[in-house]
């Protein structure tokens, strides 16, 4: 029988907790690792919603991309993330967290986004380092389009690709083929996408700053939403895991979606 211990042993050996960056919180974070597992959720956030689904749909597990906390003093009903973890840990359910390492490492967050938004060639936008096996890895991604398009024609494929309720952007003036993406808040990449020749930029949570720096640079700015630029990696984890753990029955949420709305 498969243990939470077990699937936070394989998530680790894909995406290693030692590459997380140093603010990160990663791993196990609620729950006891001895518990069998025979149906895990997986969702970007754990929210009280999400954890009411897993507990309706039985689940014993929950694997999302956002840490539940990243520094805890205490945990008690008098705050709302204390409340969550209660109720998880009443209800029996065990909460693994993959946030930065699973963006950096190859096939995760980033190499997902990159190849939703219709990229080949891809490349690390920037090495930070190699793991215990030897393996680089990096925030951002760098590829190309395969056909040349207008910024125009090539916003429509992209909102629909990342299924976003809109997109905030800047138009240089520059057709779409080399294009650099870093998921959620990765806007200080711009400068480097921009010094290493694309004429795209893709990420979320890009301030007013960054866009002044697209101006300048003249590089082509989208930001397409924390969530869709992140949630494209649910799909790679429920192939992972199917194939690591036939047994297990694996649930994407139906409950968590985009929050944000355009008027």
């Amino acid at each position: 029988m498969t243990t939470v211990k077990r699937v936070l042993e394989f998530l680790d050996s894909k995406a290693p907790c030692e590459i997380k960056m140093d603010f990160d919180n990663v791993g196990l974070l609620v729950g006891d690792e001895s518990r069998v597992v025979k149906r895990l959720l997986l969702a970007l956030d754990i929210t009280d919603e999400v954890v009411e689904e897993a507990a309706t749909k039985k689940a014993e597990l929950i694997v999302s991309h956002h840490p539940l906390f990243f520094s805890l003093k205490s945990v008690s009903t008098a705050t709302p993330q204390g409340k969550r973890i209660i109720s998880m840990i009443e209800k029996g359910i065990a909460g693994i967290c993959m946030h930065t390492n699973l963006d950096a490492v190859s096939g995760g967050v980033n190499d997902a986004l990159a190849e939703a938004a219709g990229l080949i060639d891809i490349k690390l936008l920037e090495e930070s380092g190699v793991d215990k096996a030897g393996r680089p890895y990096g925030i951002g991604r760098i590829g190309r389009l395969e056909k040349e398009k207008s910024l125009s024609q090539y916003l429509p494929f992209l909102k629909n690709a990342l299924k976003t309720n809109g997109l905030r952007y800047y138009d240089a003036g520059r057709p779409v083929k080399m294009v650099a993406v870093g998921s959620g808040s990765c806007g200080e990449y711009l400068v480097i996408a921009a010094e290493k020749g694309c004429d795209t930029f893709i990420s979320a949570d890009i301030k007013y700053d960054y866009f002044l720096d697209a101006k300048r640079m003249g590089i082509n700015a989208v930001d397409a939403d924390h969530f869709c630029t992140e949630n494209v990696v649910l799909p790679v984890l429920e192939k992972w895991l199917e194939e690591a753990f036939p047994a297990i029955e694996i649930i994407t949420s139906e409950i968590h979606c985009q929050p944000i709305k355009f008027f």
